[in-house]
């Protein structure tokens, strides 16, 4: 067999792990036999019905069992829902990391926070630079977002090139470093691209995603406007240029920045000491020297844009920060867009610091960081690729760029909208998606990783709808007579000292469930038990049309 025919023989395979049908927990296996590169590890926040949960991380179960074939995590920008699950995912698959500098930056304040900076291999990629894995070349190409050092990825495998765009914006007069790479993209669209994964966030939006820039402009008109106010700013601790700007109107302005929001002072010291942030001398001060200045000579930069409970803003909203209080004399800025789901309470904390007096400004002071239409349309048309496989967005979203691209003449049997587990196999002749892997969200609780499933989840909606009745009683060890009780204890089912005839009779129920048993001779608590559940729940449902938790206890003296 020649080696052409040999090459052909095998096929790439793309596994997408999470990051579709949803915005968040982006990661995506390409697998070429012997080799498996990871592109992202992502999380996701948990929905409203997911109560006590802290975080969702993506299943690599796949990964697991083909640990020996991974050759390396391969990430495309510093935020969460690319970066946020490899603390948890590496203690499994422990492979090299490659990223661009502010994005290892970021990966290893995480991985010092978990201890795992010691066992963890780091390779800092420049753009343009390429790394050998396996069988797979990947290299870094520069494009805009809103995080700095984001990148394109162009990945060479026997089978064809595949160009991940990772998310993306055109961006012509970016705040810090280069605009995309145009000319590169280009280059590698006239050597032949097997598929695109592009970018779908912004996929139904026409035109073009305004520059970063233009910001920079609003903020000096907003200051301009409220001189003589205190300004507080709430945006993405992750958006480097968009702090940069801040610190920038702030400086010709005359006023002090302070940051305030963990996750803001931890990416502005990684990005000021990696070079990313030019702070003029004496501009930044410690949020304790505020008392020491006028407000109208301060900006305070913080964390809770997204009307997150714990962040900066909904303390200060909610009279619970220490350091801050909101008063008439303060101008609020949102300087982002509420994520879809987070609008109900980016609103609470609005309607708060509005009856504190606060000026809030919601409009016009955010620009997207991702690709629009006709950024979508520019990079098919560079590329030329044979199939598309639209990535990163709900399915309205990747529904709309397979709209795009059959515009731009791909055909319809070119274009594939995976959902996550799914196998796309594909080569130089043909593609098909040729099975599924296991797939799906861990969920994180404190320090638990995967100890909380669906029962778990299903008896804290059960607890947080309905309450619990706590139903204790006592039995004589020999002669299986009721010694005392039974006792009920209700939570969150009715507040009980207003309900005492309610609860007596309760009892009198689970007293005669409980002396009809041992009458019959049952002495199996677990029958016993079922017996009060059944009786108690039926006798509550009548009454309340509730259904609390009940859950017997049984001591044997």
């Amino acid at each position: 067999m020649k080696k052409k025919e040999i090459e052909n023989a095998s096929k790439l395979r793309i596994i997408p792990l999470g990051g579709l049908e949803q915005i968040g927990m982006n990661i995506t296996a390409f697998e070429y036999e012997d080799s498996i590169i990871v592109v992202d590890c992502g999380l996701s926040f948990p929905d409203d019905d997911m109560l006590g949960i802290d975080l969702v991380i993506p299943d690599v179960a796949y990964l697991k069992e083909n640990a020996e074939k991974v050759k390396g995590f391969i990430i495309t920008h510093g935020h969460e829902d690319h970066i946020g699950a490899l603390p948890y995912v590496l203690r499994d698959i422990n492979v090299p990391i490659y990223a661009t500098k502010l994005t290892m930056g970021i990966i290893e304040n995480k991985l010092t926070e978990h201890n795992l900076m010691g066992n963890t291999k780091r390779k800092v990629i420049k753009f343009g630079q390429s790394i050998n894995l396996g069988q797979f070349r990947i290299e870094f190409i520069k494009t805009n977002h809103s995080i700095v050092d984001a990148a394109a990825l162009a990945i060479y495998s026997p089978a064809g090139t595949v160009v991940h765009t990772g998310d993306f914006k055109v961006d012509y007069t970016p705040v810090f470093g280069d605009a995309i790479d145009l000319q590169r993209f280009a280059e590698i669209g006239k050597k032949g691209v097997l598929a695109l994964m592009c970018d779908s966030t912004n996929a139904e939006r026409p035109g073009f995603t305004q520059s970063e820039r233009t910001v920079g402009k609003t903020f000096d008109t907003l200051f301009t406007e409220h001189k003589d106010t205190r300004i507080i700013i709430a945006t993405f601790a992750s958006n480097v240029d968009r702090v940069q700007q801040i610190i920038n109107s702030a400086y010709k302005f005359g006023r002090k920045v302070v940051v305030e929001g963990r996750s803001m002072v931890n990416i502005i010291e990684t990005a000021t000491s990696l070079g990313y942030l030019d702070i003029p001398d004496k501009t930044l001060i410690d949020i304790e020297q505020l008392k020491n200045y006028p407000d109208e000579k301060t900006v305070i930069i913080t964390t809770g844009s997204q009307g997150e409970s714990m962040a900066a803003l909904s303390r200060m909203a909610g009279d619970i920060h220490k350091k801050i209080s909101i008063g008439p004399r303060d101008t609020v800025i949102f300087s982002s867009n509420p994520i879809p789901g987070n609008e109900k309470t980016v609103t609470n904390v609005i309607n708060k610091l509005l009856v504190k007096g606060a000026d809030v400004i919601f409009q016009d002071v955010h620009v997207s960081g991702h690709a629009c239409q006709e950024e979508i349309k520019l990079m098919y048309s560079l590329l030329h690729p044979r199939y598309a496989v639209p990535v990163h967005g709900e399915y309205k979203h990747l529904k709309a760029q397979a709209k795009l691209a059959k515009e731009l003449g791909i055909p319809k049997e070119n274009i594939f909208i995976l959902t996550s587990g799914d196998v796309l196999e594909l080569n130089k002749e043909n593609a098909r998606i040729a099975g599924k892997v296991p797939v799906g969200g861990i969920l994180v609780d404190g320090l638990g990783v995967g100890d909380v499933g669906n029962i778990v989840l299903r008896d804290r909606q059960h607890l947080a709808e309905d309450g619990i009745l706590i139903v204790v009683l006592a039995l004589d060890g020999y002669s299986d007579q009721l010694v005392s009780g039974p006792d009920i204890v209700s939570r969150g089912f009715v507040y009980v000292r207003e309900s005492d005839e309610l609860m007596e009779e309760a009892r009198h129920i689970v007293d005669e469930s409980v002396r009809g048993c041992l009458d019959r001779g049952i002495s199996d608590w677990g029958k016993i038990k079922s017996g009060i559940k059944d009786s108690l729940g039926e006798y509550v449902w009548k009454k309340t049309k509730r259904r609390p938790m009940i859950l017997p206890i049984i001591m044997e003296v």
